[in-house]
């Protein structure tokens, strides 16, 4: 988890992709069958539960590719890229030609289930070894469980669903929980995160109370649970150490993170290299390089691979005197003819890149310097759960006034003085929906946002029925041997 938690290395969590085990190596495979037998022998001391939960936490760091897969799959962004077969799997997705052969719907797959199982194998033996603050190890292994979970269902729908560690073989006889039932345990796991955390965490990354109140209330925003949404929101808001940031323009720079806006943030690093043998294992945030200028020359940025470029329909979203639009959007443009930059136009080019999550001059980029990019992603921010909140109120009929309240008080930071929407009802809906868009384009949230409010259709080439989910890789749906059954349509 950054700097701030130590990494480790243990050869337990080198392979533990669910099923994705098939296609581990002989050498992999004798390592986790050795351990397996030794694995009661673990879990005898504090130091052995932290460890695991640092490699609990590590997954989260491969989470860049939900966040700009989130984008390239919406109206926000086009995928970009050197040409159009630069990621062949990002571009197919982009199109909304994506099918159960996607390798890099695998890897999240792969990647989330691997979160899962790491979560899992704590909680199997939680009761192993008793010692003094062990109630928040196990809060913050709830917290990650139920993390993954959730990027698993809004992802794929139905998912196999298991509380302790899968094992091969389960693939044939596990079936894939309905999406109430894996809601319902992600529920209890925040519910347990709530209870045995603080909002206050013992070191700077991990998860608190305030991170599993915002997770449940976003848990139930997708089920329309706008009631019990609002409940746990209104105590988060209330109770929370959590405000807005004064400058918009603070939240995204490196030396501003982890703030008083920061609700949960996935942490990286730039010192340590990485390689594209195994994205996953960068400590840096990889989509970072991704978003980046192609051949880019000129002050203040790195260079990059020109992926996920805003469209200019998001760029007309924003209103005039919005302050967040330069924040969020770079006009390569005007940029390069005000500051005598150099760059090469990218494949889809724009005209526009994500600058929230461009690679800047001064970082260490050990390595490769388009895979190590240090910049933190801000999974939940205060923003989001005010935004959050005013919809559970107006889309559950409980108070149009009350959401008012929430969604001004974004407002009126992105435009410097009071900017009211006074509207009701539907039109009140729509209101809350485009300040979702402009208030967090880039973050990874707009594709989920247009599918869970029945919108998809805004999105060039979605299929009513089908595209609401992706596709099971197909490797799973043949190691299930029947047991499973695609998504419809796929």
């Amino acid at each position: 988890m950054k700097k701030y938690i130590n990494k480790i290395t243990i050869s337990a969590f080198a392979c533990l992709f669910l099923f994705a085990i098939h296609s581990c190596s002989d050498e992999y495979l004798e390592e986790v069958d050795r351990y397996s037998i030794d694995s009661e022998s673990y879990f005898n001391s504090e130091d052995d539960y932290y460890n695991a939960l640092v490699g609990a936490y590590d997954l989260l760091q491969s989470t860049y590719l939900n966040v700009i897969l989130g984008e390239i799959a919406s109206d926000n962004t086009l995928a970009g890229g050197e040409s159009a077969t630069d990621v062949t799997s990002w571009q197919q997705i982009d199109e909304m030609i994506h099918t159960p052969v996607n390798s890099e719907l695998k890897n999240l797959w792969d990647w989330m289930y691997a979160g899962v199982n790491r979560a899992n194998f704590i909680l199997e033996f939680q009761d192993k070894t008793d010692f003094d603050g062990k109630e928040v190890i196990l809060g913050e292994t709830h917290f990650l469980r139920a993390y993954y979970y959730f990027e698993l269902v809004k992802w794929f729908g139905p998912i196999p669903l298991k509380e302790t560690r899968f094992e091969l073989g389960d693939e044939t006889i596990i079936p894939r929980s309905p999406v109430t039932d894996v809601y319902a345990l992600i529920e209890a796991d925040l519910t347990y995160a709530i209870e045995n955390l603080s909002y206050t965490a013992p070191q700077t990354g991990r998860a608190t109370k305030g991170s599993a109140q915002a997770l449940l209330g976003k848990a139930y925003l997708y089920q329309e649970k706008f009631t019990e949404a609002a409940e746990v929101f209104d105590d988060l808001i209330a109770n929370g150490p959590y405000q807005l940031v004064e400058d918009y323009d603070a939240i995204f720079e490196n030396d501003t993170e982890n703030n008083i806006e920061s609700v949960f943030e996935v942490q990286y690093s730039d010192a340590e290299g990485a390689g594209f043998e195994c994205l996953e294992c960068s400590e840096g945030n990889v989509a970072v390089g991704f978003n980046g200028i192609r051949n880019y020359s000129g002050p203040v940025f790195e260079s990059g691979f020109s992926f996920n470029v805003p469209t200019q329909e998001v760029v007309d979203e924003f209103e005039d005197g919005d302050l967040r639009k330069d924040v969020a959007i770079l006009d390569i443009v005007a940029w390069a003819a005000t500051y005598d930059a150099t760059y090469t136009e990218g494949y889809n080019h724009t005209g526009y890149y994500n600058r929230k999550y461009l690679p800047r001059e001064g970082d260490l980029n050990t390595g490769d310097q388009n895979l190590t990019n240090p910049n933190n992603y801000r999974a939940i921010r205060f923003a989001d759960v005010l935004l959050m909140a005013a919809e559970a109120y107006n889309r559950g009929g409980i108070s149009d006034s009350q959401a008012q309240v929430y969604l001004n008080r974004v407002r009126e930071r992105a435009f410097g003085e009071a900017n009211d929407v006074t509207s009701t009802g539907t039109t009140l809906t729509a209101a809350i929906a485009h300040e979702r868009r402009v208030e967090l384009v880039g973050e990874g949230h707009r594709f989920f946002d247009l599918v869970r409010t029945g919108r998809g259709a805004e999105i060039d080439g979605f299929t009513a029925g089908k595209n609401e989910v992706f596709p099971i890789p197909i490797e799973e749906i043949q190691f299930s041997n029947g047991n499973w059954e695609q998504n419809a349509n796929y």
